[in-house]
């Protein structure tokens, strides 16, 4: 089974007998995705869920890194006009993100180098997160002038915790491995030498679990994994996260969203 884009790269994926190996595939760009892997991502996600002799999933990116956020030479294409803009983060992004959280198969992370943007919402959709201790984390998408759509930060604030997401959306800042340990994200910090090897060992003593009873905690734990909030505070979170928020995508014309993407392109500091 698999799904491959030579010019944007891909996400693939084989058995090896009761487990799914899922690589995302964009090594020249570090892994990043483009909206064809992102296509891919949700495509794989639907035929893994229904594959009733898989009992584990094992992600990991090609070669160094897992992934290093969006593939931004294709952002010039869409993100400047409203329509476009959400049609990407509503259809291509979040259509990827929720067919993993759908998944009623356990799924490990295996991360390694960059795990940036992209790459942590990904994480964010995994079950168990193992990580090289040189692996770098953050979504530092301020310095491109553009925020977190609605439905991803929500879905990032929630496994990294609230005070991560701000230091990663309104800081920009870089975490390493043991920070993200520290918040609770990863399982485990491993050496880039074991990594590997610690995270097929982990998904083959999952796979040699009971099946049926591994996605029935899957399910229980999606019910008990809502978001909690104040009363007041219901009806607001609801407005913005539903269909990605009615004022969501308005920046996508923007002269700040313009200069942040075109100022990455032309390899200088962005000027605010």
């Amino acid at each position: 089974m698999s799904s491959k884009v030579a010019r944007h790269g891909h996400v693939h994926c084989e058995h090896r007998d009761a487990v799914a190996l899922v690589t995302i595939a964009n090594k020249p760009k570090f892994n990043a995705m483009s909206r064809a892997m992102w296509r891919d991502l949700r495509a794989v996600f639907e035929r893994i869920q229904r594959s009733p002799d898989l009992r584990c999933v094992l992600v990991a990116g090609e070669g160094a890194h897992f992934c290093a956020g969006g593939d931004i030479s294709e952002y010039a294409d869409f993100r400047f006009q409203e329509a476009s803009l959400r049609d990407f983060h509503e259809s291509d992004v979040w259509g990827g993100l929720q067919a993993m959280l759908d998944c009623d198969v356990p799924i490990v992370a295996q991360i390694a180098g960059n795990c940036m943007g992209a790459g942590v919402e990904i994480a964010s959709c995994c079950d168990i997160r193992l990580a090289a201790a040189s692996a770098q984390f953050g979504a530092p998408i301020a310095r491109l002038g553009f925020p977190m759509a609605p439905r991803e930060a929500a879905l990032v604030a929630r496994e990294v915790g609230l005070t991560v997401a701000r230091q990663m959306l309104l800081a920009a800042e870089i975490l390493e491995a043991v920070d993200m340990k520290a918040a609770g994200f990863l399982s485990q910090v491993l050496s880039e030498e074991s990594l590997a090897a610690q995270a097929q060992a982990i998904t083959l003593r999952m796979a040699a679990l009971a099946p049926q009873a591994a996605r029935l905690n899957k399910q229980t734990l999606r019910a008990l994994n809502q978001p909690l909030a104040p009363v007041n505070r219901v009806q607001e979170a609801t407005n913005l996260l539903a269909n990605g928020g009615a004022n969501a995508y308005a920046y996508a014309a923007s002269a700040e969203h313009r200069e942040g993407i075109t100022a990455f392109l032309e390899k200088r500091k962005p000027v605010f």
